[in-house]
């Protein structure tokens, strides 16, 4: 009986799926050239848009036309001047003697891009990509007219990625806007853009970008099918394709680096990365990444290297000091008070003689104090943001060690760890070791130094068997390469630098000439 059912469920279910199919694929075919059927087809799909608009044509006696187009995402005045009256003062007799023509029409109208297409699907989709489509009676082939043009953002300062030296420009959320901006720092034939589009519903554009004889073939084709694979209803950021197609999502790590900045890309594409660029967002993405390229910033290349390599030198510093600072004063005030000297023992002593919590207690209630009050900077307006962050910490900081509830000592650790923790360039970057440092004040809460060793034993492990499409993420230290390293902590000036990575750039390693300098 049971199988019985099973089949009877089966065989009921099998209807309703190619009915769903079915209606799925309506209006999805050649066009017929009887123009009042297609147009009747077009739009009755659009039923119940009210941005959807038409305006019937005569051009001549026998012959009418349509043009159909979104609202709000197409610029009427271009419209009217390049497609409607170019039209509608065609003469007849001009017409009849030219022996009318698709051909003919497509010479009349003065509009920069046009194409032709055969089906409902691709009509559908030129008019909901703000495009207008031209149908003319008797004619099996539509004519799309790109006049689009909607509300967008004009090019701005990077927020997240600010620099004193550099370019001040960044992406915006318009697609073609970022891709001229790339285009126009690398005027070469070999710079390749892919388009695809990615979403059942959003249809959201998205294009892969590398320079062809840079960029490794096997790295290239591994994006290009990871991202064909995603099948998702609505892609609204570049965030929805970065979790998509990461090589290990459960890691805190990120292995894909999200950047505004137009010469992060092109300096990245330089050697041999792939960028990845979505429409509706002012983030392109960036693979394969390591993790040192985490801790670069944009205009570690714009100064002189000397300068640079003290600056990552301390970047690189305070990246232990925001990861295990609060884990060694838990760890020395509770375990190992023989490492601090007599009177700085003493001094810290006297200082959490009023406080009842013990020290694992007391830097968790500053630490997230400090990350709600960093988290409430961001959210609220601008002018007050900062104002509050830095505020509430001095006033929250004082109070707490008047009230006796935490040590002044600890206030000074929370506040450097704090401070470190904004160096980093990265954002994403930076959240990993804000998460990384609660585990490493528990590991200290319990086993002292032994821990905070075994937390940096761990993490060392994870960063190892990490991959970013195929590259190691502690690349070059680990496989080890000596030539790569000049570009780690210490930046050797750009006369030395005169090879690409080899993880990503074997193809052409050589980017300076053996002549670049000659005193």
């Amino acid at each position: 009986m049971g199988i019985l059912r099973g089949i009877q469920k089966l065989m009921s279910a099998g209807p309703k799926q190619n009915q769903f199919q079915l209606q799925d694929q309506e209006g999805i075919g050649g066009l017929t050239g009887i123009l009042h059927e297609d147009f009747n087809q077009i739009k009755q799909r659009f039923d119940g848009a009210a941005d959807f608009a038409y305006r019937k044509l005569e051009i001549t006696s026998t012959c009418s036309a349509v043009i159909m187009f979104l609202n709000g995402l197409v610029d009427l005045d271009r419209m009217e001047t390049h497609v409607i009256d170019p039209l509608v003062r065609q003469n007849a007799e001009q017409l009849q003697k030219a022996k009318f023509t698709f051909d003919h029409i497509k010479a009349v109208l003065s509009s920069a891009e046009m194409m032709e297409g055969e089906s409902f699907e691709q009509v559908m989709e030129q008019i909901l990509d703000g495009g207008t489509v031209l149908l003319i009676n008797g004619c099996q082939k539509a004519l799309f007219i790109s006049e689009q043009s909607w509300e967008q953002r004009s090019v701005e300062e990077p927020l997240t990625e600010a620099v004193v030296l550099g370019p001040r420009e960044g992406f915006t959320e318009n697609i073609q806007t970022n891709v001229s901006l790339i285009r126009r720092r690398l005027k070469t034939v070999k710079l390749k853009f892919e388009y695809m589009k990615i979403g059942k519903l959003s249809q959201t554009k998205v294009a892969i970008t590398y320079l062809d004889t840079i960029a490794q073939n096997s790295i290239v084709e591994e994006v290009r099918s990871r991202l064909n694979q995603i099948n998702m209803d609505a892609i609204e950021d570049s965030g929805y394709i970065l979790e998509l197609i990461e090589d290990h999502p459960y890691s805190v790590f990120p292995q894909i680096v999200q950047t505004e900045r137009p010469d992060r890309v092109v300096g990245n594409l330089l050697e041999g990365r792939i960028g990845i660029l979505v429409e509706n967002t002012p983030f392109v993405l960036i693979v394969p990444v390591t993790f040192f390229q985490m801790m670069n910033s944009p205009e570690d290349y714009y100064g002189r290297f000397i300068m640079t390599s003290f600056i990552r030198f301390i970047r690189y510093l305070f990246l232990i000091i925001a990861l295990m600072f609060p884990a060694i004063y838990i760890a020395v005030t509770t375990f190992h008070h023989e490492l601090l000297p007599t009177n700085l023992l003493f001094s810290v002593a006297s200082s959490r003689e009023k406080v009842p919590f013990p020290a694992v207690v007391e830097v968790l209630l500053m630490e997230i104090t400090f990350e709600a009050l960093r988290e409430a900077g961001l959210r609220l307006p601008r002018p007050i943001g900062s104002t509050v962050s830095i505020v509430g910490a001095l006033v929250i900081g004082q109070a707490a060690v008047e009230a006796g509830i935490v040590s002044a000592p600890l206030v000074i650790v929370v506040a450097t760890t704090g401070i470190a923790s904004f160096m980093f360039p990265n954002y994403a970057f930076t959240g990993a070791i804000r998460l990384l440092r609660f585990i490493m004040m528990f590991l200290a809460a319990n086993l002292g130094f032994y821990g905070i060793l075994l937390g940096v034993f761990f993490i060392l492990a994870h960063l190892v068997q990490l991959r970013s499409f195929g590259v190691p993420y502690l690349a070059p230290i680990a496989p080890f390469t000596f030539n790569n390293l000049k570009d780690i902590v210490i930046r050797a000036p750009w006369w030395k630098m005169n090879e690409r990575p080899e993880q990503t750039g074997k193809r052409n390693l050589k980017r300076l000439g053996h002549r670049h300098r000659k005193y």
